[in-house]
């Protein structure tokens, strides 16, 4: 389902060249899920978002079902996410002015999947918010707010997930129920899993664990 081959991310800093991603290469398969674990600074995030195609590599080469993000310019990557590719975001990234619905349902109608609004209401149904449809993220707890995070993933049935430290603004009890709304998620709709997490309970979970650290994939520990 992903790979990449020999991926380097370098950004220029003043006079200077940072490489945050050396050499790394990977291998995900289609269902499985995994946990990229690491100290801050250690080019997490910045994997997570080049297999996802929110960015493209200095250099190297990344496949996500068979599509070569690498080759693709910004707009062409937007159209290979549409409606097959899943983001969580630590800080949830919903839009102010939207209600939990509206949230959920806005990048259904951007992929132009059929039943938007029917889609958008069952995906939080799923996880216990038809209650707040009409409720804006102020007015809703974090937890209720990563859980309209996750019904926006989920909701277009995609087949790669992609989570970046889900649970890292949550309390203990929030963050527990959170993960097993996740991997609760992923089991029944046989989504692949990329995760990355500071939490070792919650990688954990995953099928199989990767240290990341300075900018290379170091070790794998099957969970």
């Amino acid at each position: 389902m992903i790979r990449a081959d020999k991926v380097i991310q370098q950004v220029s800093s003043g006079q200077e060249t940072l490489t945050i991603l050396d050499q790394v290469d990977l291998e995900v398969a289609a269902g499985e899920s995994l946990a990229i674990v690491g100290a801050s600074g250690a080019g997490k995030s910045t994997l997570l978002g080049l297999l996802a195609g929110l960015d493209r590599p200095t250099a190297g080469e990344i496949w996500l079902d068979g599509q070569a993000l690498h080759r693709l310019d910004e707009d062409a990557r937007a159209r290979a996410r549409a409606g097959r590719i899943g983001f969580v975001f630590q800080s949830f990234q919903l839009l102010p002015a939207l209600t939990a619905l509206e949230n959920v349902l806005l990048p259904l109608e951007l992929a132009g999947l059929p039943d938007a609004q029917a889609c958008a209401r069952a995906a939080l149904d799923q996880v216990g918010l038809s209650h707040r449809l009409t409720h804006r993220p102020r007015q809703l707890s974090g937890g209720e707010q990563q859980r309209v995070a996750l019904a926006r993933a989920f909701a277009p049935q995609p087949v790669v997930l992609f989570a970046d430290e889900p649970t890292g603004n949550l309390d203990a009890d929030n963050g527990r129920k959170i993960a097993d709304l996740l991997f609760e998620l992923n089991a029944s709709n046989g989504t692949t899993l990329v995760m990355v997490t500071h939490d070792a309970t919650l990688a954990a979970r995953c099928q199989r664990s990767l240290t990341m650290r300075d900018g290379r994939l170091q070790t794998a520990t099957p969970a």
